[in-house]
């Protein structure tokens, strides 16, 4: 994941990519290497940072300090005087601004295409379209020349380039990245997103990203009891084949090949998903569309130079708009969306293609408002029902793009990261935020009792042990389970694993908690000290001492073998 190469060879790595691949249209505008290579040199003399050592594009409907944004016009609408929040929690964690990158014009758009700065062409097939409108962003990553990028996602300009570029994109819930700083495309169900070459880079920029912003008012904060983590053994759904009539050849080939990879890895099921694709019409169809004019009406009816006709025909279209339909509509979606929810009950995710095919440029020219729309199929609904999601790419050997989706609930941003990252075969990461819990006994993994942790959406964070004071004594409980004692006799590390749960799960936990088990400070070997499992003094009357076998495991593999 993380670079281990200085941030002065990655920009130079970077810049090298940039002049070998020769795609100008991938920039609106790039950064003099001289002045990310200084940049690159005072990081490398500071401290280690997470981020160090990776390059960063920025979809230029994103503020950058000191340059300028276009929103995909002709003339930059203004120069940022600050970062917006998003790039600057980047920045702050070493990573290095390369430029700014092109979209589809006002972020409306999922081709690539709607741009005066030029098409945007596929980073594998360029007589293919990249997708949009976060083009730029995405074949920048894809061909090498940034390890980051940011997009923004309304629509699924956050994912469709993923797939159509084979990268990962990560398009988080609603108001967990702050938009501050980032052009409204259809107010509020914009969000940034980040590509990278794989799930764990991107999911952890995304991670470095989220957090509350006090200026921003869409602005919000995961429930204490989210979960950080899919079960062991998943349960996905997975939409009907009446659901899927949209895909075209290619793309229904592909997608049989990608389920034999999810079957690996989940079991899954069918559900009916047709309601929430119907929810896509209500996004360019319906009354919410406008938010498009909300966010770009005034350069449409100013006559700003460059508009995109296509684009200004959408946004020009969206003035007329009611306010009793957009009330209306977004009591439709209300509605939807539960039923939604209701529909993945037991499931812990939904599993789709990202797009439907992979569209040509000749095919797009000739019909740029129903390829689109066609593109869109499966992406539009997310953010309108409020979900999170991550596109992962299929490497299947076919000559154009396609990817699936692991779509889950609103906050379980984590789940769909875990998820993600074992369908590509990466250690999935661990989340920053949450309480560590260090288990000895029968919630270890295999033990009676894990079951528990995993109920509550914990993640296990690594193997530990105890520091060498400690006891360990086999105790009269059902199931068995022993004790941790603290200043032993005879004492030793003590073998154990470290889990992270949301906040409220650990309060659960501990509610649940039967005599004589305790929760406490325990002392690893390290030096540290984390919340752990204990007993009370008074359950060590008649408990057998069995801190010499290092582990309850040890312990319990020795009676049975007995």
């Amino acid at each position: 994941m993380i670079r281990t190469v200085s941030a002065t060879e990655a920009v130079r790595t970077a810049f090298a990519a940039i002049r070998h691949h020769g795609r100008p249209e991938v920039w609106i505008h790039l950064r003099e290497e001289d002045e990310a290579l200084a940049e690159a040199a005072e990081l490398d003399e500071g401290p280690v940072l997470p981020l160090r050592g990776l390059t960063l594009a920025v979809k230029d409907n994103i503020d950058v300090a000191g340059l300028p944004t276009t929103l995909g016009l002709p003339q930059p609408i203004a120069v940022a005087d600050q970062d917006a929040p998003a790039v600057a929690r980047l920045r702050a964690a070493g990573a290095i601004v390369l430029g700014k990158t092109n979209l589809d014009q006002f972020a409306t758009g999922l081709v690539g295409t709607r741009s005066p700065h030029g098409a945007v062409r596929n980073a594998r097939w360029p007589d293919r379209i990249s997708g949009g409108s976060s083009s730029g962003s995405a074949v920048a990553v894809a061909l090498g020349m940034a390890d980051l990028a940011l997009g923004t996602d309304t629509a699924g300009s956050g994912r469709v380039p993923a797939a159509l570029n084979r990268i990962v994109g990560v398009k988080p819930t609603l108001g967990l990245v702050p938009v501050l700083g980032m052009r409204d495309a259809c107010r509020p169900f914009d969000t940034i997103t980040v590509f990278a070459r794989d799930a764990v880079t991107a999911t952890t920029a995304a991670s470095i990203m989220a957090g509350p912003h006090p200026a921003d008012g869409l602005s919000r904060v995961a429930p204490a009891d989210v979960r950080l983590a899919a079960p062991p053994r998943p349960v996905l759904a997975i939409p009907r084949a009446d659901d899927l009539t949209s895909l075209d050849d290619s793309a229904r080939a592909a997608w049989v090949t990608a389920l034999a990879r999810w079957r690996e890895l989940a079991d899954l099921v069918e559900i009916d998903i047709s309601e929430m694709l119907g929810a896509a019409r209500l996004l360019y169809d319906g009354a919410i569309v406008a938010g498009r004019f909300a966010a770009a009406g005034s350069f449409v009816t100013g006559g700003v130079a460059g508009l995109d006709p296509t684009v200004a025909g959408i946004v020009a279209r969206a003035r007329d708009v009611a306010g009793w339909e957009y009330v209306r509509d977004r009591a439709t979606l209300d509605g939807i969306r539960t039923n939604a929810l209701a529909s993945l009950v037991g499931m812990d995710g939904l599993v789709i293609p990202t797009a439907p095919g992979h569209p040509t440029l000749a095919e797009v020219a000739a019909d740029p408002l129903g390829v689109n729309s066609w593109l869109g199929t499966f992406t539009n609904f997310v953010n309108l029902l409020d979900f999170a999601a991550i596109a992962v790419p299929s490497e299947d050997g076919r000559d154009r793009g396609f990817g699936t989706t692991i779509v889950t609930r609103a906050f379980e941003d984590a789940v769909a990261a875990d998820l993600a990252a074992r369908y590509l075969g990466e250690t999935p990461p661990v989340p920053v935020d949450g309480i560590d819990v260090a288990v000895f006994g029968a919630h270890l993994t295999g033990q009676p009792l894990n079951g528990e942790l995993v109920a509550l959406g914990a993640r296990l964070v690594r193997p530990v042990r105890s520091a060498a004071d400690y006891g360990l004594f086999a105790l009269d409980t059902r199931p068995p389970k022993p004790g941790l004692v603290p200043h032993a006799a005879v004492g030793a590390p003590i073998a154990g694993e470290l889990w992270r749960l949301a906040p409220a799960a650990l309060g659960r936990l501990l509610a649940t908690l039967p005599a004589p088990m305790t929760l406490g400070r325990v002392r690893l070997v390290d030096g540290s000290e984390v919340v752990g499992f204990g007993c009370t003094a008074d359950a060590l009357t008649g408990a057998v001492d069995i801190t010499r076998y290092g582990g309850w495991a040890a312990y319990r593999e020795a009676q049975r073998a007995v």
